[in-house]
């Protein structure tokens, strides 16, 4: 009997010792798989008057908060797949929890150069963005309205347009045999460059298409860096310019498309835009650091 007892205990005292090494086996920084996992928190983040929250994250060096209604499309943040990546990756594809650090690749809005103002829905804005839609296009007026994408940059390429410039200048001597000209006279404080000269070479007129020929216009800054770069189109009347620009502070690349005849307030648009960036200006805490350019 007492035999027995005794082989019965020596057993648990077996099993106690076994249970007891497994609980030295494990990590103990880590939560077992059958317990709940730690949640993480989600960052404050504004609303607008509607209660629609703001899209965060982190553009170049600065954290933002991007206002409900403002984004022309969606954000792009680093990582996501691209619109024609395979639909499995894209199925499988978790993005990191957002945060006031997660880096955003791109987003696009839209800007009224008229008086610097964007197109936010559910705001007045919108109602001026329809009505010059069905009152200025139709009619070939110019169309106040900027589209504008902002490209975080996040690696060590150099922030100039030195190199882009350069290599589409010799393309365009090798394909079309066409040379640049830079022109005697700047134009609203840009470097002006024609091909050639401005002179179709087939009829030895001024170009009636930019096919092969839109005109360059530059902007360098004190150390020779070019830092603005606009190509401006002629094709059957529709006068449009590509207007890309560098910002050193923030670490973004910036493209502006909008008529050729706004031109001349090149400067005020790439201050006016700064501008708005820096209204959605955040702590890393997600508060606010001045009032918001857009908010509905």
């Amino acid at each position: 009997m007492k035999s027995g007892f005794r082989k019965s205990l020596l057993i648990l005292a077996l099993l106690w010792q076994v249970l007891l090494l497994a609980g030295c086996d494990q990590d103990f920084g880590k939560q077992p798989e059958t317990q709940v996992v730690e949640q993480v928190s989600e960052p404050f983040r504004n609303q607008d008057s509607r209660g629609r929250y703001d899209t965060i994250g982190k553009l170049g060096t600065q954290s933002i908060s991007i206002p409900a209604g403002v984004i022309d499309g969606w954000a792009r943040y680093i990582g996501d797949p691209g619109d024609f990546a395979d639909p499995k990756i894209k199925a499988k594809y978790q993005r990191p929890p957002e945060s006031y650090d997660l880096p955003i690749e791109s987003f696009g809005f839209l800007y009224r150069i008229t008086d610097g103002d964007i197109y936010t829905s559910y705001r007045h804005t919108e109602e001026d963005y329809r009505r010059d839609n069905e009152t200025l296009i139709p009619y070939g007026k110019p169309f106040p309205w900027a589209d504008v994408i902002i490209y975080g940059e996040y690696d060590a390429a150099p922030l100039n347009f030195n190199a882009y410039v350069q290599e589409g200048f010799k393309i365009s001597k090798e394909v079309s045999n066409i040379d640049y000209i830079q022109q005697p006279q700047p134009l609203y404080g840009l470097t002006v460059y024609k091909a050639n000269n401005g002179i179709d070479p087939k009829t030895g007129e001024p170009w009636k298409s930019d096919v092969n020929a839109k005109d360059i216009l530059l902007k360098k800054d004190q150390a020779g860096n070019i830092k603005t770069y606009i190509d401006c189109q002629f094709t059957q009347h529709i006068n449009i310019c590509n207007h890309m620009f560098y910002n050193d502070e923030w670490h973004i690349r910036v493209l502006v498309g909008y008529n050729r005849v706004y031109l001349p307030q090149w400067q005020e648009m790439e201050s006016n835009i700064i501008n708005i960036l820096d209204s959605w200006r955040v702590s890393p805490e997600g508060r606010l650091l001045g009032k918001q350019i857009g908010k509905a």
